[in-house]
């Protein structure tokens, strides 16, 4: 870098510089690749030894004033970033080319810098012999544009050189004025300098600097070096006064180190003041105190008294108050903006409304009121409704006492859940309901620990939570239907929960403190007792609830069914009347169920009829508003007429709507029974259709829905003696029906079915069993018996009758065993028609619980051997060569 004026040629080839400015004594690198200046370039640059100068114009993209507008197709600009360089510092990146079109105009500003090239590289030429060049560049001195004219591609201008010659500087050195600007100046810039030096390591060269260069040089290069607008920068290049360029370049330098040192200030604020949280904190009590100046109390703070205030009435235990407090004081030390701030609260929040000691107030006990409630709402269920007065009795007499958690076992639709609402009702307490089907994690139950996101109690602390009452009737619906797999087996958690010597401290993990649930009354209903665990089955007390006879079912809907719902259509008996014998025809016909959810839903279907002729009907009466009033009236219109008028007179002590009555209220008959409800789906004739050849025999089964009659066919076809079981069946079934192929095949000669023992009645044909309705699951060994009579049917080709339906259990000996669910097997066998029933002989004792007019109505056969099952089955009976010894 030379101190002493640069002599300038008096043209000099100009390279344009956009929106950019190059200063004396700053280094610039330019990335030249339109095709006006890379010809400047190789002509002037490239091709010549001693690399003369150029001159550098700023080109701005504004329609400010220009020395000369040049049009020249293919003139373009190029850019650069210009900074200052220290002695031996490398130049500034280039920036992006100008793509401006060459047919507009190019602003050239009439002031710019003569530069010398201190680095020259050629990049590689591109297939479309595109070339580019980097010209690192020095700016010397400032120079006013006289004449620009084009020299080829590029252009060439007369200057004028604008710095001051030596002498001139010589002389305006002296000045004091001068003086005391470049004392300001190197001032300012040494405090710059103090300042970056704790942060950048190179700022030694810049003192360097500031000691040996003439000040006139320095604040081009110090102005450079900052990060100024194209505006400021050409007001720099225009400031040829030394006295304005000082005033100038000091006023930038102290702008660039103000804004240093307010950066400097909110760094060291920000990092030498307490942490985020610390900050807040501080700022928070701060603000609660000009609050509490105020009167303004609405905070978080007050939020948090008030659910202290909340714990404190709650009437915890103690040491579920020391735990609550802990957790408390845990909560007021963190920010609302914590993690763990709202997990906490919502905890606390738990244990505040849980109801600790509230109870509901429980009135005196009357049975017979709670008798009478019983059977206003249940019909029949003399039982059930027996175990449930005797279990308020005890209640009565000892309200402390543990009671059983009864468990109400039947088909879908017996009354299982209005029970309880009802034994709810009868201890005038709040009444719960949580249902369990599909229920497969344990976390249902004990909750999930409070370490998972989105923790939650079980349903038996929420629900608890949401009644406010510790003491609710709490039914546990379908608590056979719960599940186990990897995240738990929900009715093992249940075995805490009905044990009466430990639901007192029952332990929820999210809740973590032990809850009294002895208070509460459990109820529980399912459908099956199979699938519920033994264990659990110990702590219930099973209360069976069978299917409901044809005349129960009667009762029930005329007496709850049918006003329900007609009041849910909006209907009455003025509007539809459902006769008793239609109802009948309805259960006979259109329903073989254990429950009345079936019978209900055909009522509806009547009701939703009866509506819409309802609905019409009344649109009809009505004056539509689109109708016009008549203008003469009936009366005038028939005198005219000359017809005659009869007129009724109304005496004025009658209601006038009398006269208007409503229509003749529709009353359902069977033919509008078939045509709302369809054709009949079940007739009597069942039996006897399905029973008409040699092979089928009627069977009766139980399943989770209630008894139901079962066929089993069976067919022989040519083979190898094998057997074929068809029907879904499940295996002890299936080993029910080998063993009775066995004892037919052991009997065979007994049977008459062959001349001896010895003789296969198998050779060289298959046996293929069957049970219909193939899409629903069978298992269970009741099937026996039935199995039995449909081979020796098949063998003798004699056919069983009709009105027979069968069950039990075989051995391997012939004896018939006694199976379960007899009252519900006998019923199916009532609703089918089937006039006799065989039964093992020491099911004797279930036939006390079948209703006397059912009884009456089936011809019950005991039986106590497959003999016998045989000689019942038969018609005439079957006769046996030889009573085996077996």
């Amino acid at each position: 870098m030379a101190d002493a004026p640069v002599e300038l040629p008096g043209r000099l080839a100009i390279l344009p510089f956009r929106n950019k400015v190059l200063l004396p004594g700053a280094i610039v690198r330019i990335r030249c690749t339109y095709p006006s200046s890379v010809k400047l370039v190789e002509q002037e640059l490239w091709q010549r030894e001693d690399r003369g100068l150029i001159g550098v114009l700023p080109v701005r993209d504004s329609e400010a004033a220009a020395v000369g507008s040049i049009l020249s197709p293919g003139v373009g600009s190029d850019s650069g970033d210009g900074g200052r360089r220290s002695p031996g510092g490398s130049g500034g990146e280039s920036t992006k080319q100008d793509a401006k079109s060459g047919k507009e105009p190019i602003h050239w500003h009439s002031r710019g810098v003569a530069a010398r090239a201190l680095h020259l590289s050629r990049g590689v030429e591109k297939p479309s012999g595109r070339v580019t060049y980097i010209v690192v560049l020095e700016g010397l001195c400032r120079f006013s544009v006289e004449e620009l004219n084009a020299r080829g591609s590029y252009h060439v201008a007369r200057v004028s050189r604008l710095d001051m010659t030596k002498t001139e500087l010589e002389q305006a050195e002296q000045d004091p004025d001068l003086i005391a600007l470049s004392r300001q100046f190197k001032a300012t810039a040494m405090e710059l300098i103090s300042v970056l030096e704790q942060k950048q390591k190179t700022v030694g060269r810049t003192k360097v600097l500031l000691e040996t260069v003439p000040v006139y040089r320095l604040a081009d290069i110090f102005v450079a070096s900052f990060e100024i607008s194209f505006e400021e920068q050409l007001a720099m290049l225009d400031s040829v006064d030394l006295k304005v360029r000082l005033s100038k370049a000091t006023e930038l330098v102290d702008r660039h180190l103000q804004s240093i040192l307010v950066a400097e200030k909110i760094t060291q604020k920000v990092e030498g003041q307490l942490s985020k949280s610390q900050k807040e904190f501080l700022l928070r009590q701060q603000m609660r105190a000009i609050k509490d100046e105020l009167g303004d109390n609405d905070d978080d703070e007050d939020d948090i008294a008030a659910l202290e205030r909340k714990m404190q009435n709650a009437g915890m235990p103690a040491n579920i108050w020391k735990h609550a407090q802990r957790e408390l004081r845990r909560l007021r030390k963190m920010q609302p903006q914590q993690p763990g701030y709202s997990s906490s609260r919502a905890y606390l929040e738990l244990i505040a409304d849980l109801p600790w000691q509230k109870v509901s107030e429980e009135r005196e006990l009357d049975l017979r009121a709670a008798k009478e409630s019983l059977d206003r709402d249940h019909y029949g269920l003399t039982k059930v409704k027996q175990r449930i007065i005797e279990y308020l009795a005890v209640r009565k007499l000892k309200p402390d006492a543990r009671g059983p958690v009864l468990c109400f076992v039947g088909p879908p639709g017996v009354g299982k859940t209005s029970l309880a609402t009802s034994i709810a009702k009868a201890l005038n307490r709040k009444f719960i309901r949580i249902s369990l089907g599909g229920v497969k994690d344990e976390a249902d139950i004990r909750g999930h620990r409070r370490t998972y996101i989105g923790s939650m109690p079980g349903r038996l602390i929420d629900g608890l939570k949401r009644v406010s009452v510790n003491n609710p009737v709490m039914l546990l619906d379908e608590i056979d239907k719960t599940g186990s797999d990897v995240r738990g087996d929900p009715a093992s958690a249940l075995l805490e929960v009905l044990d009466p010597e430990q639901n007192k401290t029952f332990n929820d993990h999210y809740l973590n403190v032990p809850f009294d649930l002895s208070k509460v009354v459990f109820v529980a209903t399912a459908n099956r007792m199979q699938p519920i665990p033994p264990a659990l089955l110990d702590r219930m007390e099973v209360i069976e609830l069978p299917g409901y006879t044809p005349e129960e079912k009667l009762k029930i809907a005329m007496k709850h069914l049918l006003p329900r719902v007609l009041e849910q259509h909006g209907l009455s008996s003025a509007y539809l009347q459902i006769p008793e014998a239609v109802v009948k025809l309805i259960i006979e016909r259109y329903t073989r169920e254990a429950g009345v959810r079936n019978l209900e839903r055909n009522l509806a279907a009547l009701a939703r009829a009866a509506a819409v002729k309802v609905a019409e009907l009344d649109s009809t009466l009505r004056l539509g508003k689109e109708m016009q009033p008549i203008t003469t009236t009936l009366l005038d219109s028939r005198l005219a007429d000359g017809g005659e008028v009869e007129m009724e007179v109304i005496p004025m002590g009658q209601d006038i709507s009398n006269t208007y009555e409503n229509p003749s209220p529709m009353i359902v008959d069977e033919a509008m029974l078939e045509k709302v409800l369809g054709p009949p789906r079940f007739d009597d004739r069942e039996a006897a259709d399905r029973v008409s050849s040699p092979g089928v025999s009627v069977g009766l089964v139980w399943t989770s829905f209630g008894g139901e009659v079962q066929f089993v066919e069976a067919t022989a076809m040519a083979g190898k003696g094998d057997l074929h079981l068809t029907g879904q069946l499940g295996d002890v079934i299936k080993e029910s029906a080998q063993l009775a192929l066995t004892w037919v095949r052991a009997r065979s000669a007994d049977l008459n079915l062959s001349p001896t023992s010895d003789i296969n009645i198998l050779e060289s044909r298959d046996i293929h069993i069957h049970f219909p309705a193939g899409a629903v699951p069978k298992d269970g060994p009741s099937a026996g018996v039935t199995l039995v009579t449909s081979l020796v049917s098949l063998f003798s080709n004699r056919k069983v009758r009709a009105d027979t339906a069968m069950t039990g259990e075989m051995t391997l000996r012939g004896l018939v065993l006694p199976v379960g669910g007899v009252k519900d097997k006998v019923l199916a066998a009532h609703r089918y028609g089937i006039k006799r029933v065989i039964l093992p002989e020491r099911n004797l004792k279930d036939l006390a619980e079948i209703p006397a007019p059912i009884l009456a109505g089936i011809e019950i056969l005991l039986v106590k051997r497959i003999e016998e099952v045989l000689g019942h089955a038969f018609e005439n009976g079957f006769p046996l060569r030889l009573h085996s010894s077996l």
